[in-house]
């Protein structure tokens, strides 16, 4: 498991109508503030602030075809060349990171290989380097930094 301490939160929050909405800078709109939404909004805060991840190599809600399923990855950090580098996904703090969301992440992998998956809920957060010699996941101690 990765420890995060999370940067001090500076989310631009309004009330409409009766919905909470956070200002997204990398989607440039609001959106309803979900528990799941505060996770991807805080990780992707210390991705930039924290970790010095480019903003503009990061994508938000990256919509992609399983099959027939439209899915969308949460978080897709890519390289300079704009290739997937990192994929994550982000779950409420309440929900558990069990098997099935490492599965997940990993059937997404299979449309957008990249180097690193990662899955959080804002609590626990571990990340996974893909061992491309021995076709093989490992989990790693800590968030690479960004190329």
């Amino acid at each position: 498991m990765i420890a995060i301490e999370f940067p001090t939160p500076d989310f631009k929050i309004v009330k409409e109508n009766d919905k909470t909405l956070i200002f997204d800078r990398f989607r440039k709109r609001y959106v309803i503030l979900t528990p799941e939404e505060w996770v991807r909004q805080n990780f992707l805060n210390y991705l930039v602030k924290t970790l010095g991840y480019q903003a503009s190599l990061i994508g938000v809600e990256k919509e992609i075809y399983l099959g027939e399923l439209k899915k969308r990855c949460d978080i897709v950090v890519y390289n300079r060349a704009m290739q997937p580098w990192m994929i994550i996904e982000c779950k409420e703090m309440e929900v558990q990171l069990t098997q099935a969301v490492l599965e997940q992440i990993i059937r997404y992998h299979m449309v957008l290989p990249a180097a690193f998956l990662v899955i959080t809920n804002g609590v626990n957060t571990f990340c996974c380097q893909h061992m491309v010699a021995e076709q093989e996941w490992q989990f790693i101690s800590q968030l690479p930094a960004h190329l």
